[in-house]
């Protein structure tokens, strides 16, 4: 059963006069998150403080509190430097040809795109994309366009530009009839949406740290199904071999690797900045509850669905939309003008939102509250 969570903003270091309602483009950090990055950098300035077990404890205790919001055991999941790392990983990993196809969504994120069709080019297979349904339903679509030529279904699990929701269940579902993989984005929804691979039954599941997981830039995640984890790594490292915590053994080479997907670990993962910054946001995560924080963000984007609503804006339905974003659409006959006088009137406030395409997406998260919200609608007033 979940909850509603109180308003976290004390954790934050966000000015009362700013309203922001950005999360997909990048989260703040809280403060206990800076500290340990901080201190994790400091320690750099006295690497005589530095040991062994530094390499390897934080971002394995990093690596098993991911695996957890995964559902999934830390040795299905690697570290990496961004979701383009392991989605190109993925994309190299899996088996497909000419005859065969990638399905994608339309206006996919580039980075689960440009690895699919760089492999499609080179081996003939044909990349195909799913049209953005009218009806805002994106799983209908996906699993109507899943057919017998289908090698490769690589989503999202939240549509990047607004928020429509895939279900990752029925879309797996439907891909195993016909026998492809299955690849998921989720940098837009871990961490907000519980995600549970034994359901799920994905083949590779990347992500990137900095929206929704609360986290640092340039540091990602790789979950790969057991039966993947014999894939190639993008890169030869000493960190992924089975003799890496023996530094004095480092030169008898070894065919073998780490255990599980640490051999798709990137270089240099033990980042003693970002890693310890990852794992305090991790930890509060774990400790507030996706579920939890879902709960709190749905009916902030339901309450200002319905009063952009009344001043002729439009959106999806909540059910298919995840609960942490809103796109709004201007009202009929708005066009570039009236998205100007919006983004103007919400810079006066200083409320910070994005404009993808034509519509202006919103994404808060726990540090919004009421008076975030009133001084949003307060500028869409003033706009129209």
């Amino acid at each position: 059963m979940s909850r509603t969570l109180p308003s976290q903003r004390d954790l934050f270091d966000i000015p009362r006069d700013v309203v922001w309602l950005n999360c997909a483009y990048l989260s703040p950090l809280m403060r206990s998150v800076v500290e340990a990055g901080t201190a994790g950098l400091g320690r750099k300035a006295h690497p005589w403080t530095i040991g062994t077990d530094d390499f390897f404890d934080d971002s394995e205790a990093l690596r098993a509190a991911w695996a957890e919001l995964f559902g999934a055991p830390a040795d299905d999941l690697a570290l990496t430097p961004s979701a383009g790392y392991g989605l190109s990983l993925a994309a190299r990993a899996l088996p497909f040809g000419a005859g065969e196809e990638v399905l994608l969504a339309e206006d996919q994120f580039p980075s689960n795109v440009y690895p699919w069709t760089e492999k499609a080019r080179r081996t003939g297979a044909r990349v195909r994309f799913v049209p953005r349904p009218a009806d805002h339903d994106w799983t209908s679509a996906a699993v109507s366009a899943i057919g017998e030529k289908t090698a490769v279904v690589a989503l999202p699990n939240i549509h990047w530009t607004d928020g429509g929701f895939f279900d990752l269940v029925r879309i797996g579902a439907r891909a195993r009839e016909v026998g492809a993989a299955l690849v998921v984005d989720a940098t837009q929804s871990l961490g907000v949406l519980p995600l549970d691979v034994g359901v799920v039954r994905p083949d590779f599941v990347a992500g990137a740290s900095y929206k929704w997981l609360l986290g640092p830039y340039s540091l990602g995640y790789l979950y790969a199904a057991p039966h993947r984890q014999d894939a190639e790594p993008l890169e030869q490292n000493w960190v992924q071999r089975a003799n890496a915590r023996e530094f004095s053994r480092l030169v008898d080479y070894t065919d073998a690797w780490q255990a599980g997907a640490r051999r798709l670990d990137c270089g240099e993962r033990s980042n003693f900045a970002l890693v310890p910054a990852a794992l305090a946001a991790a930890r509060k995560i774990l400790e507030w509850k996706p579920e939890n924080i879902a709960s709190t963000l749905a009916p902030m984007t339901a309450r200002l669905a319905e009063a952009a609503g009344e001043l002729g804006f439009g959106a999806a339905p909540a059910e298919r939309r995840a609960p942490h974003y809103l796109a709004l659409a201007l009202p009929p006959g708005e066009g570039a003008a009236g998205l100007a006088r919006v983004q103007e009137a919400l810079a006066e406030r200083k409320v910070y939102v994005s404009v993808r395409g034509d519509t202006i997406r919103l994404s808060p998260h726990l540090y919004n509250d009421d008076q975030d919200l009133e001084r949003f609608l307060d500028g869409l007033h003033a706009a129209f």
